[in-house]
């Protein structure tokens, strides 16, 4: 979901308008020849954020085989990722600092500059002949999930499509501490009930625990959702069964949710700002035995075991079936992630020539060889056979492929061999795979990618802001007994009252176009 640009930026972003030409339209590529290729003379620069978790070095020597791949050189500018919300604006306000690609590395962070700093890539097919090729190899339901949710208001894509590591970074599941459950005789719960029933059992025996343990308003209420109605999210919410969109705060299933969670609180099997608690104080309470469910993300099952494991042999967590809370309406599924976030933009610089290079220097990410390089580089050098696999050569401490080489960071590749993905995960991992797929929804939730027009996005920023502000106040109002649960319709008038059916009815008008 494209997001609010706070009154800073807008001012900024104005400034951007008048100095790209506003509607003027985009910089014409007349006079280029798409046939020519590149070479050493032509530099192609690259920025890209950087963190320390996701470094990004300019001597990694997977640029040394992207330079060999397309010809060109290329000029890396590595950007701390804290910095790139204030930078980015401001470079586009000043078209002459920007680089020839940007990297983002989420669906919605470069929508506010789409169209007017931007070159579509529909508009550049000419220049990219193997991402043409690519597009036409995929399946339906690739498409829906690789290609779809890049589609822009205007129904053009600004920012690369990909493939292969999707699945291996951002899907969902319910995670539990499975040698804890073995070591106490206890069974993975199958429903809310069990789920509360197994919390108090572990709260016993560990009564300094909050053997319910996630963080955030997503995790919480979203990611596991369907357990209670299998589309629903605490705000908009599209129900793919019904075809209605709906403000998930506003029905019953809220009630039910909140009613559950204070609960936990109450008793203390969950901790109270679970809403809003920091990733490192979670982080802790699930390494030091006072953690034990956690709907959250697949790849934290390498990253808690890894780091549980250097003091106790036998810590592991690992991903169980998710819980049904209504059997009437929840499912026994967890909220769809695994869609590609990261992907590459062209700038409009106003240099046809930088232009039309950048197009070239992507499109040689979407052929076989730029696959394959981006993937696992070459044999002897980044990688080699071992019984008859392909695994990373990594040095005498374990570094991972990504640090050591670039793999599979932000701007490094398109498409991404899905085994080489697979080489980055433990075997526990892998063996939660399959689970994990069975209960995961169909559909990536709507309201992470949809893109407005005009007219929809003045509607989202007059309502938008205050309606989830509102819901998000309530509801840990509610958690905590600082606001009884009997006050529950008279929130949901207040939300009705504050523009809520205006808001659904621009991300109606919005889908409609895509879906």
């Amino acid at each position: 979901m494209k997001k609010i640009i706070a009154l800073s930026l807008a001012l900024v972003m104005l400034f951007a308008l008048c100095a790209c030409g506003g509607g003027a339209g985009q910089t014409m590529l007349d006079g280029q020849d798409p046939n020519e290729p590149l070479t050493k003379e032509d530099v192609v620069s690259i920025m890209i954020p950087s963190s320390a978790s996701w470094p990004i070095k300019e001597d990694y020597i997977l640029w040394d085989y992207m330079e060999e791949l397309s010809g060109a050189t290329l000029k890396i500018i590595p950007i701390p990722d804290v910095d790139a919300g204030t930078k980015y604006p401001l470079m586009f306000a000043a078209r002459e600092e920007l680089p020839d690609i940007m990297v983002f590395g989420t669906l919605g962070s470069h929508t506010s500059y789409a169209g007017e700093g931007l070159i579509a890539l529909d508009d550049l097919k000419d220049f990219m002949p193997n991402y043409n090729a690519w597009l036409e190899t995929l399946s339906e339901e690739e498409y829906d999930v690789a290609v779809k949710p890049r589609k822009r208001a205007d129904g053009k894509i600004y920012y690369t499509p990909g493939t292969g590591r999707e699945g291996k970074t951002r899907m969902r599941a319910w995670l539990y501490r499975e040698d804890i459950f073995k070591k106490h005789n206890l069974k993975a719960p199958e429903t809310f009930d069990e789920l509360y029933d197994v919390c108090k059992q572990l709260k016993e025996i560990y009564p300094e625990s909050y053997p319910f343990c996630t963080r955030s308003m997503s995790y919480l209420f979203n990611i596991p959702g369907s357990s209670f109605d299998k589309w629903w999210e605490y705000g908009a919410y599209y129900d793919h069964d019904d075809g209605e969109w709906r403000w998930g705060a506003t029905e019953d299933t809220a009630l039910e949710a909140l009613t559950f969670y204070k609960k936990l609180i109450d008793e203390k099997l969950m901790p109270s700002d679970t809403p809003t608690l920091a990733n490192s104080t979670w982080e802790e309470l699930i390494l030091t035995d006072k953690g034990f469910i956690l709907p959250h993300l697949q790849l934290r099952i390498d990253y808690f075991n890894q780091l549980g494991q250097q003091k106790n042999p036998d810590y592991k967590i690992q991903a169980f079936a998710p819980p049904v809370a209504n059997p009437e309406k929840g499912v026994s599924m967890i909220e769809r992630g695994d869609i590609e976030m990261v992907g590459l933009t062209i700038c409009d610089t106003g240099k046809p020539e930088g232009i039309a290079n950048a197009a070239k220097y992507i499109d040689c990410l979407y052929t076989d060889e730029g696959k394959e390089l981006a993937s696992w580089g070459k044999e002897g050098e980044t990688y080699e056979i071992v019984d008859g696999k392909r695994q990373y050569i990594t040095d005498d401490v374990g570094t991972s492929a990504d640090i050591m080489y670039g793999f599979s960071l932000y701007g490094t590749f398109t498409r991404f061999d899905p085994l080489a993905a697979e080489a980055f995960q433990s075997k526990t991992t892998l063996e939660s795979e399959a689970l994990i797929r069975e209960h995961t929804l169909p559909y990536y939730p709507v309201t992470l990618w949809l893109d407005f027009n005009d007219e929809e996005q003045a509607v989202i920023d007059m309502y938008n802001t205050g309606i989830r502000t509102y819901t998000e106040e309530m509801m840990i109002k509610f958690l905590l007994g600082q606001e009884p649960l009997s006050n529950f319709d008279s929130f949901v008038e207040t939300l009705n009252s504050m523009g809520v059916e205006e808001v659904l009815g621009a991300y109606e008008s919005a889908y409609a176009r895509v879906k």
